[in-house]
């Protein structure tokens, strides 16, 4: 065991030790938050997971809750001294963005986990034992990430008929969001499209507009966006470099196309997070994170940016306009 991870674990216990026997703890809750995206690609869905609170009676502005935050900016080699100050600090339990933030914590520390967007398989090596009693220090909410990809794909082709070559953005540096890249270009090969996967390792502007480039001098005219903490981060220049080079940009989460993407079809991740503060009522008052199951998603959204569609010289079929959850004019 190295000093550092001795020292975290070390701090870990220290949490768990403010815990009674009948789950109640001693002074105002203190919560984490680690995202391995920017404080910016965060915003949305802190801003959730705090309305989930509120609504269950915590609140920052009353000292019924502290929320510690902290935020990678893209870059993952910065998780093991964030989750040291959390663990110091010390925190009752972790809220994470992102199964790799969830294996961040789990490596280091014996602080309960709760993770939105955790792997729908029915069991994960180092996550959960299973989706119905996950074991260990992790639970949280599926977001059905990329076995959504096929649809997302039979959406675009609805919007871009003679579309034939599309890219695939995710990140290279996470095995995790390789597989989901991985699956994405499977599927688009399936329904006959050829499929380029554009991978970026970093929050780099160059990189991101070097993957478009490529793309556009293929044909390419449309982007499918893996969502994760390094594609969230760089989600605004994605947006805007796409639609300078002409390219339609997919995604599936909403902030994406609030930004300027075509459209986003996925779970309403917003709600998964308010849905997350239950777990960490939960948790707080003494329920083991290995007892509560992995639930799934319940509502699902299709927003359209129609603004988009019409700089791009694309037709909004009126069938789409009637399915979606919410246009943006």
């Amino acid at each position: 065991m190295t000093r550092r991870r001795a020292i975290v674990l070390s701090a870990a216990g220290l949490c768990t030790a403010g815990v009674g026997a009948a789950g109640a703890t001693r002074g105002t809750p203190v919560v984490g938050w680690l995202g391995l995206a920017s404080a910016a690609g965060d915003r949305e869905t802190m801003t959730a997971f705090r309305s989930g609170m509120q609504a269950l009676g915590y609140r920052e502005d009353n000292g019924t809750l502290v929320l510690e935050a902290r935020h990678a900016g893209g870059d993952p080699r910065r998780a093991e001294a964030l989750i040291a100050e959390l663990a110091a600090r010390p925190v009752q339990v972790v809220v994470v963005p992102g199964a790799a933030a969830a294996r961040a914590v789990r490596r280091a520390t014996l602080i309960p986990v709760v993770c939105v967007a955790l792997p729908s398989t029915q069991s994960d090596p180092e996550l959960f034992s299973s989706l119905a009693r996950p074991g260990g220090t992790v639970t949280g909410f599926s977001s059905y990430g990329e076995e959504l990809s096929a649809k997302r794909l039979e959406i675009l082709r609805q919007l871009m008929p003679g579309l034939r070559v599309i890219g695939v953005l995710h990140n290279t540096s996470d095995p995790t969001f390789s597989a989901w890249g991985e699956q994405t270009v499977a599927q688009a090969k399936a329904q006959g499209l050829q499929a380029l996967r554009l991978g970026i390792a970093s929050p780099s502007k160059a990189e991101v507009a070097a993957r478009l480039q490529e793309l556009r001098s293929e044909g390419g005219r449309a982007v499918i966006v893996v969502r994760d903490f390094l594609t969230s981060t760089m989600a605004d220049e994605i947006v805007t470099q796409a639609g300078s080079a002409g390219i339609a940009v997919v995604s599936e989460m909403r902030a994406f196309t609030v930004r300027g993407a075509l459209f986003n079809y996925g779970a309403d991740v917003q709600d998964l997070f308010r849905r997350a503060a239950s777990y960490v009522d939960r948790i707080l008052k003494g329920e083991r994170p290995g007892d509560l199951p992995i639930q799934l998603p319940t509502k699902f959204e299709l927003v359209l940016n129609l603004k988009t569609a019409r700089q791009l010289g694309i037709v909004v079929p009126q069938v789409l306009r009637v399915q979606a959850s919410d246009v943006i004019e």
